[in-house]
């Protein structure tokens, strides 16, 4: 009995160190999603024309123009995008990326139609601060 009490709090403290590691690693942890369809050709928040193919993503409040790697906790696979969109308007949401970002990270599928997983927890990690440059149009 002793060495199963044993075991357990050994797997708890390894289970809090993980996860502390990753929360020092990484500027954010939470969940992601993509969009696309539906918003393609569109204006992003920060001016520019919104390319669904391209790699990009939307954060409710990084600066624009900020870059960050993003690492899937499911896969391991990791991409760089830059911030040019605000989002995602979902609950418990921490960032929503292109389809594009969203294929190369293996969340969707190889066309809009196939969805893919569609959410996955990840880390964000900025690489470059953004000077949040809007795009002006006449």
């Amino acid at each position: 009995m002793q060495h199963i009490l044993v075991g357990v709090m050994a797997l708890v403290i390894l289970t809090s160190s993980v996860w502390a590691w990753q929360q020092t690693r990484y500027d954010e942890v939470g969940v992601a999603s993509w969009y696309g369809p539906g918003f393609n050709e569109n204006l992003t928040a920060n001016g520019e024309v919104f390319d669904m193919y391209a790699i990009s993503a939307a954060h409710k409040t990084l600066p624009f123009g900020t870059v960050v790697r993003v690492t899937d906790f499911e896969t391991g696979i990791s991409i760089v995008v830059r911030i040019n969109d605000r989002g995602p308007f979902v609950k418990d949401r921490i960032l929503d990326l292109s389809f594009g970002a969203a294929r190369r990270l293996g969340l969707a599928g190889q066309t809009p139609q196939n969805t893919g997983r569609g959410i996955t927890t990840v880390g964000l990690k900025i690489l470059v601060l953004g000077d949040n440059y809007y795009v002006k149009r006449p």
